[in-house]
């Protein structure tokens, strides 16, 4: 079960975006004062829990922010590496697919850090020539 973390002062926005989460078995939506950057799963925060978070996210492909279109605010999430906006007005099935979206980011990254960090099972097999 996938955590979804909710932060966002708006509380009929955070409750019906909890509501649509929860209708899916894979989600775990918990609505959050402030984030835990530590913990695995999806963040969805405000202008203002932005604010109050690092200016050096981790996994910043994990997080989705909910806000106005204003260019300080969308220079604030680029500079801290977040990729999905979701503005206040959009309709919240916008808001859900950000979500998908940032958990597959979030998964494939985690999937390429593992790859990173191993050893290639096939390095023998690239140190031999092309006679085999």
């Amino acid at each position: 079960m996938q955590t979804i973390q909710i932060a966002i002062a708006d509380g009929a926005y955070a409750g019906a975006l909890r509501d649509l989460l929860i209708r899916d078995a894979r989600w775990r939506p918990l609505l959050v004062e402030h984030p835990d950057t530590r913990t695995e799963g999806v963040i969805v925060v405000d202008t203002g829990t932005l604010e109050a978070l690092p200016s050096k996210l981790p996994n910043p492909e994990r997080v989705v922010l909910i806000t106005r279109n204003e260019p300080a605010i969308l220079a604030r999430a680029w500079e801290a590496g977040i990729v999905s906006v979701v503005f206040e007005d959009d309709p919240l099935d916008t808001a859900f697919l950000a979500i998908m979206g940032a958990r597959l980011k979030a998964d494939k990254a985690a999937r390429q850090d593992v790859a990173d960090s191993t050893p290639a099972a096939s390095s023998g097999a690239r140190s031999r020539g092309p006679e085999g």
